[in-house]
């Protein structure tokens, strides 16, 4: 924490904070001209109108915005979960962030941010993920994890949860961005999931206030930080108007590469990236396409076997699957088998064969094409 800033000017931006229909970069303009947070929050709406240029709706809106929270409360119940409310000023703040146009004025973090320079991946795309959206992301996101990458999502369900998942599996860290307070957690389905990420080293980041509720508008909003956070952006699912695309173009204006995964041209889940595709953005067909959009910097300490594009990266384990399902596996060997072929070699019904068979494709293993289930190569 930077012990130049009072804590009464650091409770102020906390309170100016709240005011949410504000760009980030508007208030650090009314910060310059009235000289510091405290002051602008001294000031009544006429003054704060007529000074700062502003409708007086907007100034008196503003102030009410920020005295509807206490900024001590919101300190001590992040505090009270092992947080931090951290300003552009302090030197725990995010670099890439701080340097972005529009930094947060205030940052309220769960667990521990990645150093500055260390590797990070945004995998982003939809909440109607597809069953090859889920297979891409966790290839990715567990090779990504593997190789030293943090994995930076928005814990949404969908592309989001699956890449963060990912990296919880290999007990590996992966900071989520989310659109609501960090007292709170959605969609609800994902407190385990948030709980392992805190355990094993992630981070859960909000601009927004501690109780802040999961308005639509707080997402796209949040998506910058995603952005900022991140060197390249990877979209791998999402139809042409997602927020995926939002996080896409924010990362654009940022400098920032954009990477997408090609997908099916009648899915419209894959419309977004393919879109992105022909625009110019990077194709990922493996991890190694990611990896060589890091930066340089960010290189070290990284496992130098997943940058290699001759699919050279470890096997999944196949024998860490439940004995049927290895049989499975074994009865398709490198060719490919109908539902019916496998269940008869199995000796056992359709319904548990076609069971075995779906566990296996939503692992990942097998991929199925016109009724053939075959390894899968992605």
């Amino acid at each position: 924490m930077n012990s130049a800033i009072s804590a009464e000017e650091r409770l102020a931006r906390i309170r100016l904070n709240a005011f949410l229909y504000f760009r980030a970069d508007w208030l650090e303009r009314l910060i310059e001209i009235f000289g510091s947070a405290q002051d602008i929050l001294r000031q009544n709406a006429e003054t704060l109108s007529q000074e700062a240029n502003l409708n007086p709706d907007t100034a008196a809106k503003l102030l009410e915005a920020a005295f509807s929270i206490n900024p001590q409360e919101e300190w001590d119940k992040t505090t009270k979960l092992n947080g931090h409310i951290y300003i552009p000023e302090d030197e725990e703040y995010p670099q890439s962030l701080r340097n972005c146009k529009e930094a947060p004025l205030a940052l309220y973090v769960l667990g521990k941010l990645p150093p500055d320079e260390h590797a990070c991946v945004a995998v982003v795309g939809t909440r109607k993920i597809t069953p090859y959206g889920r297979r891409v992301t966790r290839k990715l996101g567990e090779e990504l994890a593997q190789c030293g990458v943090t994995i930076i999502s928005g814990l949404a369900r969908g592309i989001d949860s699956e890449s963060h998942a990912a990296a919880v599996r290999l007990k590996k860290p992966t900071v989520a961005v989310i659109g609501t307070g960090i007292g709170r957690c959605y969609p609800a389905e994902n407190r385990a999931l948030e709980k392992a990420l805190l355990e094993y080293g992630g981070a859960v980041v909000s601009e927004l206030p501690f109780n802040s509720p999961p308005n639509a508008f707080h997402f796209p909003r949040r998506n910058r930080i995603i952005a900022a956070l991140s060197q390249p952006i990877v979209v791998v699912e999402g139809e042409i108007k997602s927020g995926a695309l939002i996080t896409a173009k924010l990362a654009l204006e940022m400098g920032k590469d954009v990477l997408a995964v090609p997908g099916p041209i009648d899915s419209p889940q894959s419309g977004g990236p393919n879109s992105l595709i022909r625009q110019g953005a990077g194709v990922v067909t493996s991890v190694a396409d990611i990896l060589d959009y890091i930066p340089q910097v960010s290189r070290f300490g990284l496992d130098s076997r997943f940058f290699e594009h001759t699919d050279t990266a470890p096997d999944k384990p196949q024998e860490d699957l439940p004995a049927k399902q290895q049989q499975v596996m074994q009865i398709i060997g490198t060719g490919s088998c109908s539902l019916d072929q496998v269940a008869e070699a199995l000796g056992t019904d359709v319904p548990e064969t076609a069971t075995l068979l779906f566990e296996l494709e939503v692992k990942g293993f097998l991929s199925c094409e016109n009724g053939l289930y075959s390894k899968n190569k992605f």
